[in-house]
């Protein structure tokens, strides 16, 4: 009982304890203030209320020729005293009637194009440019050659012709538009060729009439290989590979001989060479004509 009593005491102190903090913060709070609130400031922040024209004068700031005074209508005296200090500190200002802007239409080729859809767009305009490049240039390696130049049959002349060019040339006659090197063919070897030439059927009637076509480019790495009129052999300056005057390899790294073309001789005597068929040259140690250097060589013959 008795501790009962004293537990109620306790509660009893601290409520009136509170009570006393409670009204000095509110005797502080009141003492700080400026002035006290009339009536009628009351009355309006307790319900809406209508500001006259001359009390808007205070409220409203207006800007521009032309402008006049319009009463303000506040919600409460809250609103009013922030409508004040606004037009105090310069934030409010009512301006005047405008003329209205005219009304322009839109770009119809803008109308709606957000951001992503401008992105997409372009990704799929660049996806198309791409794959159309990429298309072109497919068709463009695989579509047959011209009717003219490297890669089609090129009527290089009559044999006669052909065998008065490879004398004033001192034994080889370059034709350019081919990338080939025409040279004689001696008659004794044509048989040799016939069981040593796999290929022999291929370039039969150019062996039978005189004369071989063979590409200018080496097989060891592609050089383009010149004439050596001294030796009266093929000579490659970039790792010293020769072949006899017929493309067969003498020397060198070169792992075969010379490339050659399928030969026609035409009704007229004249010789065609399909320059869009390469032929691999002959194995090493094919030698049909047993030619050996007749001179000097140009360059002097590699042991790789």
């Amino acid at each position: 009982m008795t501790i009962t009593l004293i537990i109620v005491g306790v509660v009893l102190l601290a409520l009136i304890g509170l009570g006393v903090t409670g009204a000095s913060l509110r005797r502080r709070d009141t003492d700080g203030a400026i002035g006290q609130l009339a009536g009628e400031t009351v009355k309006r922040d307790r319900g809406t209320v209508e500001v006259s024209q001359d009390e808007a004068s205070t409220d409203v700031v207006s800007a521009g020729v032309g402008a006049s005074s319009t009463s303000v209508v506040a919600s409460s005296g809250k609103e009013v005293e922030a409508v004040a200090r606004a037009e105090r500190s310069g934030e409010l200002v009512q301006a005047g009637p405008t003329a209205p802007v005219a009304y322009v239409p839109p770009d119809p080729e803008t109308l709606g194009v957000a951001r992503r859809q401008f992105l997409n767009r372009g990704i799929v305009t660049m996806f198309g440019l791409g794959l159309s490049g990429f298309g072109a240039a497919c068709i463009a390696f695989l579509w047959p050659q011209g009717s003219s130049g490297f890669g089609s049959r090129i009527n290089v002349g009559g044999i006669t012709d052909i065998q008065d060019a490879i004398k004033a040339g001192g034994g080889f006659f370059y034709v350019p538009e081919g990338r080939m090197w025409v040279t004689e063919y001696p008659s004794f070897a044509v048989e040799k060729a016939a069981d040593g030439y796999g290929f022999y059927a291929q370039v039969e009637q150019g062996l039978q009439a005189g004369v071989v076509a063979l590409y200018q480019t080496c097989p060891h790495l592609g050089c383009r290989v010149p004439e050596c009129t001294t030796s009266q052999w093929f000579e490659c300056p970039c790792h010293g590979s020769q072949y006899n005057r017929v493309g067969e390899k003498k020397g060198g790294p070169a792992p075969r001989g010379m490339d050659r073309f399928p030969m026609e001789v035409s009704p007229g005597n004249e010789l065609i060479v399909d320059t869009g068929t390469v032929i691999q040259g002959p194995p090493i140690g094919t030698n049909t004509t047993g030619q050996e250097a007749e001179g000097p060589n140009c360059i002097g013959a590699s042991s790789h």
